[in-house]
């Protein structure tokens, strides 16, 4: 099936990494669909600048840490494109407050696995059916779902155990659905960023700038949203094939052990 028949569903897909993504994917001739928290109003420079890329896109709000929304957000796509054909779980916040883990917050240890992992593990189990229902009458179509994590699954930030733990649950549900759904043909991957320069690191910009000068990177420069973008759209296009339940890490060397 041509890639301008299928469709995309990028979730916070219109600010950030998910924004990079999104406009990735419309390049490469999927029909995107965004999702995110905030009203249509506030992603229209956003969904515009997607749509100059794309023949077809659509905005939907959702909260994806909700059950309802998430139900709402697949109805939205099936009434108004009747297929999805790639997910990508990229929803995700920080901590509001970067805490000790001797003094973190129980309520916000609740919202980052609600809105990182609990709400990722649920769409995709949704989709998954979906995807499986559409395999019955089109089963060579290349279909994926993409999680998007991070460095922090593995590379330990005691000042945010919250988030470095919803990461971890992102990396092992990869290979959880990865080994779940490969009889049904769905590629499961990880797309792992390291220090992407999006307004999520807005608030430690100069930390990191000091980091990075100093030698933390083997490649010395903050990543973007279009890096990671990249390394999407390869895995949704089928570009890497034989792959299931593989990480991609972008994090231009960070995570390469040195002596």
């Amino acid at each position: 099936m041509p890639i301008e028949n299928k469709v995309a569903l990028v979730t916070g897909g219109a600010r950030g990494i998910g924004l990079g993504i999104a406009l990735q994917l419309a390049e490469a001739g999927f029909t995107l669909v965004s999702s995110g928290r905030r009203p249509v109003e506030q992603a229209q420079a956003a969904l515009d600048s997607i749509r100059e890329r794309s023949n077809s896109s659509i905005y939907v709000q959702a909260d994806v840490s909700i059950g309802t929304d998430r139900a709402r957000l697949l109805l939205s796509v099936e009434e108004q494109l009747g297929r999805l054909d790639v997910l990508v779980n990229n929803a995700g916040i920080a901590p509001r407050v970067r805490a000790d883990i001797l003094e973190g917050r129980e309520d916000s240890f609740d919202e980052l696995i609600a809105t990182n992992l609990k709400g990722p593990y649920f769409l995709t189990q949704a989709v998954s059916a979906w995807m499986i229902r559409q395999r019955a009458s089109q089963a060579a179509v290349h279909r994926a779902i993409i999680n998007i994590g991070s460095v922090s699954a593995t590379m330990a930030g005691t000042n945010r155990g919250d988030y470095c733990i919803s990461k971890a649950g992102v990396a092992m549900a990869t290979r959880l659905w990865a080994a779940r759904l490969a009889e049904f043909g769905i590629g499961v991957y990880e797309v792992r960023p390291g220090i992407i320069e999006t307004d999520m690191t807005a608030g430690v910009r100069e930390k990191y700038n000091a980091l990075i000068e100093s030698g933390l990177l083997l490649e010395k420069r903050w990543g973007t949203p279009e890096d990671v973008g990249r390394a999407v759209r390869i895995l949704a296009t089928g570009e890497l094939s034989y792959a299931t339940g593989a990480v991609l890490v972008v994090d231009g060397g960070l995570s390469v052990e040195r002596l």
